[in-house]
């Protein structure tokens, strides 16, 4: 297995493929995005090793955003590869416009639900359209989780992990590290995926990721191939660090409605990151939704239309306690 480290000009942090080789299959986790600087890396990559696009035998995909599975159709029209993702992003990838329709139609309804401003849905949409046109889209082949596949004698297995995306799973496999996985965007090296916006099909968002690092720290792995930058050494301890980081996150959104008082998630956001341009101004709103949703469950806020509250009492709990005495049920 081979690391691909592919420039990404449309979203943050360098993306990664991986490459299988060592047989008479050849493989791909994950392609990088559409764009055209992409490609030619890619495509200079294959070519430092004797291959081509029309090697590809076989691609799996972590999930379906176009930064993970932007050039599999292109590399499908060229090979014939078989394309694999999850189940639940098989029609996103594949272009099924029901699929796509019901995205958007839920995307606005969430703009609105949020509170978010039209200005910055405009701006929003123009900038989420732009990659849609050129993408070209593969046929799938959809599994589930615990379905299993072998390249070359290295047998990987599906753990869906949802959060970030419906679909998103990760693979794992024996190497010679030892008991390793294929993170993608369920655990990353440098910052902390975003749940809530980046995937608005997702239910209880914040709850499904938690429970998805927890399944990473129980499975110990020795070592992590994320979906942007470099290894990572100590999954478990990354997985831990980024549980701690959203209980913290969810702290601050109680302190911002302590402050403000009843307010919707937009106003939250901009409270927690500031004034937000191109995606973030999806992934800000959505991320403070995710915290709110899940206190809300918790019962330490109110929700009344489109705006959140503290649960009565929790202002006085707020200013007799701190994160170490009093537990938010994470």
């Amino acid at each position: 297995m081979e690391r691909i480290s592919l420039s990404n000009s449309a979203f943050e942090g360098d993306n990664n493929a991986y490459l299988f080789a060592d047989g008479p299959e050849t493989a791909l986790i994950d392609t990088g995005d559409w764009m055209a600087t992409t490609r030619e890396q890619l495509e200079a990559a294959l070519a430092d090793r004797g291959l081509a696009f029309s090697d590809i035998d076989r691609i799996f995909l972590t999930h379906w955003h176009h930064d993970h599975c932007g050039l599999a159709g292109e590399i499908q029209a060229e090979s014939g590869a078989d394309v694999y993702v999850h189940e639940n992003d098989a029609a996103l990838v594949k272009g099924d416009e029901d699929a796509w329709d019901a995205m958007y139609d839920r995307q606005r309804g969430y703009f609105e639900e949020w509170g978010m401003p039209e200005d910055r849905q405009e701006v929003l949409l123009e900038r989420m359209a732009d990659g849609e046109t050129t993408v070209e889209t593969p046929t799938v082949t959809a599994f589930e989780d615990g379905d299993t596949f072998s390249i070359n004698g290295t047998e990987l297995t599906a753990v869906h992990t949802s959060g970030h995306a419906a679909g998103l799973s990760m693979f794992e496999a024996d190497l010679e590290g030892g008991h390793e996985v294929f993170s993608g965007d369920a655990l990353l090296p440098v910052y902390t995926p975003n749940v809530g916006g980046a995937d608005v099909r997702v239910d209880r968002p914040l709850e499904r990721y938690l429970r998805a690092l927890q399944g990473i720290v129980d499975a110990d792995y020795d070592r992590a191939w994320p979906g942007h930058r470099d290894p990572i050494d100590d999954p478990a301890d990354r997985a831990r660090h980024i549980i701690d980081h959203h209980e913290e996150r969810s702290w601050r959104v109680l302190d911002a409605l302590d402050r403000k008082g009843p307010c919707d998630a937009w106003t939250v956001s901009a409270d927690l990151f500031g004034d937000l341009e191109g995606i973030h101004i999806l992934h800000g709103p959505g991320e403070s939704y995710a915290h709110l949703e899940h206190v809300e469950r918790a019962g330490t806020v109110v929700r009344e239309g489109g705006e959140y509250r503290l649960a009565d009492g929790v202002s006085e709990r707020l200013a007799a306690a701190d994160a170490e005495r009093w537990d938010l049920e994470y």
